[in-house]
């Protein structure tokens, strides 16, 4: 009877190791699938976006100046940029958000690289230094976070969202949200901090949303119906009223400065905050060792220290070097060069108006 019990007990410790193995490799893969996603996703939304810079600076100096409504080449990038952000979306529904978050700097990354091959722009020390730093900190971050990730249900996330620890770190962040909206409302302060400070608090309602909703959809596509809980519908609502304002207060930013300022500062405070909200709400540090968090920690930084290196001076460094040649232009036998007088990874809300005034001026001597 010992000797049989001592072999029951065996035979159920192998059968649990091998269980937790297997659930492991699971979790590996899953993860690797949410990182390829949102590193392809990224990537397509950096070529959309330099195709729609493109697209304004052919139209730019057209003889019949065309509304870039009406451009292919816009509508190419738009599409692109649609696929970019549902592979985005696909990948919260297989990887933790503090693995997701960091890796928009691979955007950066992409934008920076397509713009020296495809917008000829001048080739930086700063940017190889940056994107080799950006490159090394996105290794550490998809290193040393989590692997385990869990099934996510629409009972799972109910239980989640009375914990209180989430329900703790949001009463915090509405006080603070409503202290930064007096001050932007009622004393009319447009600082940038302010301003991106309210992007970041609503992207963390937005990442906490969007992977309640992908992962709901992702269980329910394997089998296990999800869509029946209200929870679903109300992370619906959440996720889809939350990028309404966020795109409202970040045109905001974008109107009052300028692209080298605010794409460095709100990368760094969305990531801080989608990965604060991951942890407050999915308890995505669980089980990790310190040394995990520290290096975890450290790849952040150096994806922060990365993006800032290759924006940096990015305006100034356009002025005086970046041009396009319309002479490679289908259809332009110009010759002549035209600089934009400002960088942006996204469709050109301030640069149309200074590149139509340089081709006037051009024209008119």
């Amino acid at each position: 009877m010992f000797m049989r019990e001592k072999m029951r007990q065996g035979l159920l410790g192998r059968t649990k190791r091998v269980a937790n193995k297997n659930m492991h490799q699971k979790s590996r893969k899953n993860n690797l699938l949410g990182v390829l996603l949102a590193i392809l996703g990224n990537f397509l939304i950096s070529i959309s976006l330099n195709l729609q810079k493109y697209a304004h600076l052919r139209l730019a100096y057209r003889a019949d100046q065309r509304t870039y409504i009406k451009s292919k080449l816009w509508w190419c990038g738009i599409l692109l940029m649609g696929i970019g952000e549902l592979g985005n979306f696909a990948a919260y529904g297989f990887a933790p958000v503090i693995l997701i978050a960091p890796l928009g700097c691979t955007s950066v990354i992409g934008s920076s690289v397509i713009s020296l091959l495809f917008l000829q722009e001048t080739l930086r020390a700063s940017d190889l230094i940056g994107g080799t730093v950006a490159v090394t900190g996105t290794y550490l971050l998809v290193t040393f976070s989590t692997n385990a990730t869990e099934e996510l249900t629409g009972v799972k996330i109910q239980q989640y969202v009375v914990r209180w620890e989430f329900l703790l770190y949001l009463i915090l962040e509405i006080i603070i949200f409503c202290v930064l909206l007096y001050f932007y409302k009622i004393k009319d302060k447009k600082h940038i901090v302010i301003v991106l400070m309210l992007v970041a608090l609503l992207a963390s309602a937005t990442v906490i949303s969007v992977k309640a909703v992908s992962s709901l959809l992702v269980v329910t596509v394997k089998g296990k119906m999800q869509l029946t809980y209200p929870i679903f519908y109300a992370m619906l609502v959440v996720m889809i009223s939350s990028c309404i304002f966020q795109v409202k207060f970040l045109s905001q930013a974008r109107q009052l400065y300028s692209s080298t300022e605010v794409l460095p500062i709100n990368f760094v405070f969305f990531t801080t905050s989608a990965i604060i909200a991951g942890i407050a709400f999915y308890d995505e540090f669980h089980g990790l060792s310190f040394l995990n968090v520290l290096m975890f920690l450290f790849g952040s930084l150096l994806s922060f220290l990365g993006v800032f290196l290759i924006t940096r001076n990015r305006e100034q460094q356009d002025l005086q070097l970046s041009y396009i040649n319309f002479g490679q232009v289908p259809g332009k036998k110009l010759t002549s060069t035209i600089q934009p007088n400002s960088f942006s990874y996204g469709t050109l809300q301030t640069e149309d108006n200074s590149v139509n005034s340089q081709c006037k001026e051009r024209k008119t001597v």
